[in-house]
């Protein structure tokens, strides 16, 4: 296959589509478990230092938020992010020095919130490097590949743009019109996380709303760390069988988490906590004030459950979700 031009990107995140299948029989057992873990233990066990990892979600909407101030809290170093919709968990994530490098589709702005002040100086001081860029388009397909056990998905989107020339991509010439193809890698994270609405104790979950590209990352990703807003029993699962967007095959860890998206939204059931936000992009104008927020809402309190009495406790909450049920 004649190669016509290559991005100067970093490859991160791909394997060779049957090495990795290997070590997908190897280290996924397909029995029913019960994969119950405090968020602590999670991210202790499923989040190395040094990982390529992926958060589920898109922008401020269904965001794991419970175990982004975990790793934050248990001080991971050199974690390398899939910046692919990477808004205030790639934020916080960066500014407490958790990660280093990003393979950036969309990351630094909180979108009409403004840009990320603490993230974008991480870049411009060098703290965090900007591996590759690709599209959110991109990044959903490298999934795509990934969970189709394919090397790579041809696309034309990257096509003509300066995207291109910054991603991981290559450009051949398709073998039967002659004409240009952009071949995006697969990529195989080495974690995700991903909130859900609800699931089982073995992991089979509901996501209510768009499931955005989850779908994908949570088949790509080797191994995969759910947050849920509650656990629920099998029968429930089986009584909507065709709502199960992720089976329990694909999952390691089950961590049960009410309002575990906050301050971000989760569809039908709470909003966004747009007082903290603006108190997030505020205080992270200054190195001091990042270091001040992380110690109030994350060192200083024992767990997630800490962190929400902090933030209002019960009596905010209920706030957000009143204003969700009204939007309904």
């Amino acid at each position: 296959m004649e190669i016509l031009q290559e991005g100067q990107g970093q490859l991160v995140g791909w394997h060779d589509p049957d090495e990795n299948r290997q070590w997908v029989l190897e280290n996924k057992p397909r029995d029913l478990r019960d994969k119950r873990l405090t968020v602590a233990e999670a991210v202790a066990r499923l989040v190395p230092d040094g990982a390529f990892f992926a958060s589920g979600g898109f922008g401020h909407v269904r965001v794991s938020m419970a175990a982004i101030y975990e790793i934050i809290r248990q001080g991971r170093r050199n974690l390398i992010m899939a910046g692919k919709t990477a808004v205030h968990d790639a934020d916080l994530l960066i500014a407490a020095g958790c990660v280093d490098r990003i393979e950036v589709a969309y990351a630094f702005g909180h979108e009409l919130r403004g840009l990320s002040p603490a993230s974008r100086r991480a870049v411009e001081t060098g703290q965090c490097q900007v591996v590759a860029e690709t599209s959110n388009a991109g990044y959903q397909w490298r999934f795509l590949a990934a969970m189709m056990g394919v090397p790579f998905m041809p696309a034309r989107n990257l096509l003509g743009t300066a995207t291109l020339a910054h991603s991981s991509a290559k450009v051949v010439a398709d073998p039967w019109s002659g004409k240009p193809i952009c071949l995006l890698p697969a990529c195989y994270p080495d974690v995700a996380l991903i909130h859900v609405t609800r699931c089982d104790i073995y992991g089979n979950a509901q996501i209510d709303g768009t499931l955005i590209e989850d779908f994908e990352l949570a088949r790509a990703a080797r191994r995969l760390i759910l947050t849920t807003e509650e656990i629920v029993p099998i029968e429930q699962i089986r009584d909507a069988p065709w709502r199960t967007a992720i089976p329990f095959y694909l999952v390691d860890a089950v961590v049960e988490a009410p309002y575990g998206s906050h301050p971000c939204q989760m569809p039908c059931r709470y909003y966004f906590d747009e007082d903290h936000i603006r108190e997030w992009l505020t205080r992270s104008r200054t190195v001091e004030g990042t270091a001040e927020y992380l110690q109030e809402y994350v060192f200083d309190v024992a767990d997630f459950d800490g962190y929400l009495e902090k933030i209002g406790g019960l009596k905010k909450l209920h706030h957000l979700k009143l204003v969700e049920q009204m939007r309904a």
